[in-house]
Formats: structure tokens, sequence, C-alpha cells
């Protein structure tokens, strides 16, 4: 069962302030199983998270309000989310870039452009490790 209480599939967190982005990968992790919600800026995105405690995060890094590093560091902090595995999507590529991600508690970092299929790949690796 899912993390949030009386929900049978795995619950995704999916920030992103493009709506074109968020839509495509709700709809590509909606039609893999997963319940999706969505939030448009970093302030969103913790709110839900620290309510509902998704299975999951995929967040992107540059957002308004807080960023997705700022994000990450605050579910890491919370003793109620610390557990919640986090992916950032992000077109911040460079390697300082990566090594800030992982270094806010990030469990992966995918790179835009991405492939859809890929991130549903991960996001159903670290889940299947839960």
């Amino acid at each position: 069962m899912s993390a949030v209480q009386g929900r049978e599939r795995p619950v995704v967190l999916v920030a992103d302030d493009d709506p074109d982005i968020l839509q495509l990968i709700a709809f590509r992790l909606e039609r893999a199983g997963y319940e999706v919600v969505q939030a448009t800026d970093g302030e969103q995105a913790l709110q839900l998270a620290t309510e509902l405690h998704p299975d999951l995060a995929v967040l992107d890094v540059m957002m308004p309000k807080l960023t997705g590093y700022d994000v990450t560091r605050r579910i890491r902090a919370d003793d109620a989310t610390k557990r919640m595995p986090v992916i950032l999507l992000t077109a911040r590529v460079q390697e300082a870039d990566v090594q800030r991600g992982f270094e806010a508690g990030a469990d992966d970092y995918l790179r835009k452009p991405f492939s859809p299929q890929e991130l549903r790949a991960r996001v159903q690796a670290i889940l299947g490790r839960r």
C-alpha cells in the first residue's frame, strides 16, 4: 500500500513551473499506474510533500519561491518526510549543479531534455527498492 493513507497506487509528487513539462510527466506516470499530485512552485511542492507524504517526489530545480534544492533539503530535515525519495529534474547540467543536488539529498538527478521513458524507469527502480 502507498505511504499515502488509504491509497492503493504509489503517489508521486511532480513539481515544475513549466505547465507542458508538468502535464507530460503527470500523463506518463499516471499511464504507468501512479497517482500524481502536481505543484507549480517549490513552496507548493513542500506543502504537498509535508501534508500528503507521497512515495516519491520529482522536482524541477529552478522553480519560483523555493528551488528544488531548497525543497529537497527541507524534505530531508523533516522526520516525517526524510525517507521520501527525490529525483531532481533540471536543465542545470553542470557538474557542480549535479553535485549540489546530491548534497541537498537527492536520490537521483535527471537532465532536461529528458526521456519520459527513462524518468518512468528511474521512478520504478527507486520505488521498487522500497
